[in-house]
């Protein structure tokens, strides 16, 4: 199979950014699907830009969205007009674009049944709409209706104009691509934390405001975990201590990444970014540089284990709190992406939130690699 094309390109206007692509897009190039990130400066021209790449490359079918931040093998950029492209050898039988849907993707199941069931298609790369309110079970449907399918992805970024690319300019709901059984993908998640203390028991709460963990205050457990130094300034907190939720039944010791968003010291009692039930366990967890960094090289190596070959192209998905935030300015995270993953073509952006199987994540950073 023909090789992947990673184009990472900057410039002063939309035109002059094709042009650049088109250059650099190889004489043959056999696949029918691009991965296609455009910054947030240039969301208006979107169809504008996958009508005139669609024409010069003569590559019909084009998936991605808009972001605040862009990346490729060891480069990130934001702030400035920019593409991120993903070039694939993927022809029309081993790949089906997933329209933009609202409310569940029934219809598009539907038409694609036969396809789907003699290719085995369970795996998909997935974008969306940062308004949807229903995105959580947007996802549930779309990977039940993929007979438990797994879904990788990020949520659009864009400070007015959120767009999904499904060989179209769209702002509405969930969108992305299903592929084929014969192709190869394998996928890996960083959460860059290192959680601290032990399991929890969320004993009363009132939807995202914890009154007490294990039958105590939950400020009292709080503290405890996090320890003495940090416990005697609480505003020092904030960024940095998250609450960290377990994902039932998970057999890798998966959890959700929530941010803390209020203290009452009066009435002991903590808030958090999510609805909380009786009975939920929780536990806490810390974010830094170092922290991040070693979860993502834990979670690329791992990957690179994994792998039924060798990694010919890939996706990444990270999050805007990530990226210079996070790692540092001079492109930090994505170098270290490429110092552990080699010289492979890869292409992606900073999301308002992640998506790994059927659940929505954030400050992570999400890997696919194709094989």
């Amino acid at each position: 199979m023909s090789a992947f094309t990673s184009i990472h390109v900057t410039g002063s206007d939309w035109r002059k950014l094709c042009d650049q692509t088109v250059k650099r897009i190889p004489g043959e190039q056999p696949g029918q699907l691009a991965f296609i990130y455009i910054a947030d400066e240039l969301a208006s021209d979107t169809d504008r830009i996958l009508d005139y790449l669609r024409k010069q490359s003569g590559i019909s079918h084009w998936a991605g969205c808009v972001g605040m931040g862009l990346c490729s093998s060891a480069r990130e950029t934001y702030g400035e007009p920019a593409l991120s492209i993903l070039l694939t050898p993927f022809v029309d039988d081993d790949f089906r674009i997933i329209p933009a849907f609202e409310q569940n993707p029934d219809d598009w199941l539907g038409a694609t049944t036969g396809w789907r069931e003699r290719h085995m298609a369970t795996v998909a790369v997935v974008h969306a709409d940062p308004g949807s309110t229903q995105l959580p079970v947007l996802l549930d449907s779309l990977s039940g209706g993929l007979q438990g399918g797994f879904l990788v992805g990020g949520i659009a970024s864009a400070e007015s104009l959120p767009v999904q690319i499904a060989d179209r300019a769209t702002g509405n709901g969930l969108s992305g691509v299903v592929f084929s059984a014969g192709v190869n993908i394998s996928t890996g998640l960083s959460q860059g934390c290192s959680l601290i203390g032990r399991k929890h028991q969320v004993t009363d709460c009132e939807r995202n405001v914890i009154a007490t963990i294990d039958g105590r205050p939950a400020l009292e457990v709080f503290k405890e975990d996090i320890g003495e130094v940090l416990a005697r300034d609480l505003k020092r907190v904030g960024g940095y201590i998250f609450a960290a939720l377990p994902i039932p039944g998970s057999d890798t010791g998966d959890y959700l990444v929530r941010n803390l968003i209020g203290i009452d010291p009066g009435q002991g009692l903590l808030a958090i970014g999510d609805t909380l039930t009786q009975g939920m366990e929780i536990q806490f967890a810390r974010r830094d540089a170092e922290t991040a960094r070693a979860d993502l090289k834990r979670m690329i190596e791992n990957l690179i284990a994994r792998l039924p070959g060798t990694a010919r192209g890939g996706l990444y998905h990270s999050c805007l709190g990530r990226g210079r935030n996070l790692f540092g300015n001079d492109s930090e995270e994505m170098r270290l992406v490429a110092e552990l993953l080699g010289d492979v073509p890869l292409a992606g952006f900073y999301a308002n939130g992640e998506i790994s199987h059927n659940r929505l994540y954030g400050y992570t950073g999400v890997l696919t690699l194709f094989s």
